[in-house]
């Protein structure tokens, strides 16, 4: 595997748009859609599927985290470096909006707040140093193929055990769903994200990555939301 380059200009713009919009547009519509408020039926089906996705990457890691560092690349509001921090791990989160942040940090039950440490900025940055693990929950569905799979091989470089993510699949029915998304757009939507088939995606990750190897692979469908959890494996 190739040493990991700086972050393309496309990740960069996409990048910045991303924290505007999760920073100013949409930051009140993300904090009812994670927390227990009463929401539509279709947030509520979107809500359902964030939280098996959550589920389902929590599972992939060890039973018992202590001691491991684990970077959640990503982490909104927090639920999942919650989840991990109450199974013993020291989990360095971040996420580019710093409204979220602050409401994860917020959150935060006070007796996990020594083993969470919540970030504003880029889940690239190699000041962040090395982990065990890396989870990055929907967070780069947001980026084209060859972005995306640059910024994994970044934080495949600095992980010594596994990483667990998700991508979103190109299929009929999510294109249909995501043109009319476009015709219709309101400004707190979920941001546009990159269906990838997923041969090319595995193919493009498998690439960079070298010595790795593909794990687990769970597709999560509930309404509008449709993301695969995949695991990669040292």
């Amino acid at each position: 595997m190739s040493a990991p380059s700086a972050p393309a200009s496309g990740y960069l713009r996409r990048r910045a748009w991303l924290e505007e919009y999760f920073d100013r547009t949409a930051s009140s519509a993300w904090a009812a859609l994670t927390s227990t408020a009463e929401v539509s039926g279709v947030r509520a089906r979107v809500r359902a599927g964030r939280e098996r996705m959550r589920a389902t990457l929590a599972g992939w890691l060890p039973a018992d985290l202590t001691g491991r560092r684990i970077l959640d690349a990503g982490c909104g509001t927090g639920q999942l470096a919650a989840d991990l921090a109450q199974r013993g791990a020291e989990v360095v989160a971040i996420d580019l909006s710093q409204t979220l942040v602050d409401l994860a940090a917020e959150r935060l039950d006070p007796a996990l707040r020594g083993r969470v440490r919540f970030l504003a900025g880029d889940m690239l940055d190699a000041a962040l140093g090395r982990f065990d693990h890396v989870v990055a929950m929907d967070s780069l569905i947001h980026y084209r193929l060859d972005d995306a799979v640059a910024a994994i091989a970044t934080l495949a470089e600095r992980t010594s055990g596994s990483m667990v993510l998700t991508h979103v699949p190109r299929t009929p029915l999510l294109a249909a769903a995501i043109g009319l998304g476009r015709l219709f757009p309101r400004g707190d939507r979920s941001p546009r994200v990159e269906p990838v088939a997923p041969a090319a995606w595995e193919r493009g990750v498998m690439q960079a990555l070298g010595t790795w190897r593909i794990g687990r692979r769970v597709p999560v469908r509930a309404g509008f939301y449709a993301s695969d959890a995949v695991e990669l494996l040292r």
